[in-house]
Order: structure tokens, then C-alpha cells, then sequence
């Protein structure tokens, strides 16, 4: 089951479809729901048109030559995985995304995401998809005919919550693409929350009302601006989340902020005034968080 109500979380779906399996004495159409489903999982929920279509494994998935896993791994090393995703996209993107196309979670930690750098350096882009497709938790979890699905959302063992929180920053609901629409393009969604083992406010996805703070963004560490020179007695502060500044709606009247997202640390005996602040100039908070 997944946390809290899926249809907020956008994740229902998911939840409610089962893993998509290759049988024995399956049908022509069979196989043609497990191509879609891996051209849909490998990529990202990205539309494939019939020229990127990887040809020559299809056909010989169609013959029974390979299994679904050397499927994916097909998909995965083409050049069309490459252009969209290895080629144009930040290391620390391409290995975040590759954790999710392949293993259905995020990274782990920092580790996890140095020994991809590792592959990725001393043996290339294949051996990095390889490293995925031929790993132990890939055959454990989906074994030789089973299409890789999501899995990080839900609570299984030795999953930390800070990993639970990051499988929904990457989880955008079921009709997002890690290709086109995601607030964050190219740039990864992680990156230093992996690395510093932080969790991520969990917000609904892009059908979720602006002010519930769905749009947020996390704007570069320059744009956060320091309410209050030390904090308050106690040494408390918060880092609040802001989204949603526009302009106010009148003809040539324009917002005083150049980015709709802005980040604030604030203590706590100014919080309340800050909160009130906030509201006025017509921002949304999307999450208060001690630092």
C-alpha cells in the first residue's frame, strides 16, 4: 500500500497496477504490452516515435531470442536512452534517472552515486547501464520477465525515510516525463540532498494546487536570503520554502521578485511575522524545516 492517499501523492497508479510479467504461450498482444511498458518505463514516461523505436531488439524479443531483461538492457544502452538522457543531462541527473529507469528507486547515498561516477568514468555509458540491469537487486526484484516498476515509494526494509522522501521528488505522478515537464529540465532533483542524506518536503505532484506548494523549486544556494543575523534566543531557525510569487494581476503591475521560488532562513522568534509577510506579497510556503 502506498503512504498516505496515493490520488494526492500521485502515486496511485501505480499502486494500483500490477507489475507487468512476460508468460509462457503469451499472445502477440501480450508482447506488445511489454514492449510499451519498457519503452514507458526505460524512458522515463517519454513518447517514442516510431523512427527512435529500437527495431532490431524488438524483433528479436518478438522471436523469444531475448528475455525481458535483456529487453530493457537493449533499450536502455540505445542510442536513443543515450541522447535524451546520458548526452544532455548533468552526471548526477543521468544516475539519479538511471536509478529510477532500471531500479524503480533513487540512489541511496553518496556512495551509491560515486561508484556510478566511478563506472561511468573508467568503463563508459554501457557498463554503467549494465551495472543496473546486472546487479542482484535487479534480478531479485524482477528476475528475467518482469518490466522494472516503481518501488521506491513504498516502505520495505533497510529503506530509510529520507529515501522514501526523494522516490516522491522523482515521482511526479503517472502522466509526468523524465524527459519533457519536469519543473527541474535537465538539472538533477537530488543531487546535495542525496549527498548530505536529507529529506525532501513531500508536496502532491503538478495536478496539486499551487498553494500546496507543488511548484516549488529549490533556487540556487545564492537566493536564499537570510532573515535575522543569528537566530533567536535559543539559536533556532528555520529554512522556509516559498513558491508561487507572480505579479498581482493588474495591467503593468509586476512582482519585485525575478523567480517564483525563494528560500528564507528565519528564526524562530521572527517566524510568525515572516509567515504573515509571505502571504501578503502573495507567495505560497511549500515547507518550514529546522536547519
Amino acid at each position: 500500500m502506498a503512504f498516505g492517499p496515493a490520488s494526492q501523492l500521485g502515486v496511485e497508479l501505480f499502486d494500483q497496477t500490477s507489475p507487468v510479467e512476460l508468460l509462457p504461450g503469451r499472445s502477440e498482444e501480450e508482447v506488445q504490452t511489454v514492449i510499451r511498458a519498457v519503452y514507458r518505463q526505460v524512458l522515463g514516461n517519454a513518447y517514442v516515435m516510431e523512427s527512435e523505436r529500437a527495431v532490431v531488439p524488438e524483433s528479436q524479443f518478438k522471436r523469444g531470442e531475448l528475455s525481458v531483461r535483456e529487453f530493457v538492457r537493449a533499450v536502455g544502452k540505445s542510442a536513443l536512452y543515450s541522447s535524451r538522457f546520458f548526452e544532455t543531462c548533468p552526471r548526477y541527473r543521468f544516475i539519479e534517472l538511471n536509478f529510477k529507469h532500471f531500479l524503480g528507486r533513487t540512489p541511496n547515498g553518496l556512495e551509491e552515486m560515486r561508484m556510478h561516477s566511478t563506472i561511468l568514468d573508467t568503463q563508459g555509458f554501457e557498463a554503467e547501464i549494465d551495472s543496473y540491469v546486472d546487479s542482484d537487486e535487479y534480478q531479485s526484484n524482477y528476475g528475467e520477465n518482469f518490466v522494472p516498476y516503481y518501488r521506491g515509494y513504498k516502505t520495505e526494509p533497510a529503506r530509510t525515510m529520507v529515501q522514501f522522501t526523494h522516490m516522491f521528488a522523482m515521482l511526479r505522478g503517472a502522466s509526468s516525463s523524465d524527459f519533457k515537464g519536469s519543473l527541474a529540465g535537465k538539472a538533477p532533483v537530488l543531487n546535495k540532498r542525496v549527498i548530505q542524506n536529507i529529506p525532501v518536503p513531500i508536496v502532491p505532484p503538478s495536478g496539486g494546487a499551487v498553494g500546496d506548494g507543488w511548484s516549488f523549486r529549490e533556487p540556487g544556494f545564492r537566493t536564499q536570503t537570510a532573515v535575522g543575523a543569528r537566530g533567536s534566543e535559543d539559536g533556532k531557525v528555520f529554512r522556509v520554502e516559498v513558491t508561487a510569487y507572480k505579479s498581482p494581476g493588474k495591467v503593468n503591475r509586476v512582482s519585485k521578485y525575478r523567480l517564483s521560488n525563494k528560500v528564507y532562513l528565519v528564526p524562530l522568534s521572527r517566524l510568525s511575522e515572516e509567515y504573515q509577510r509571505i502571504h501578503r506579497e502573495g507567495g505560497q510556503i511549500a515547507s518550514i524545516t529546522p536547519v
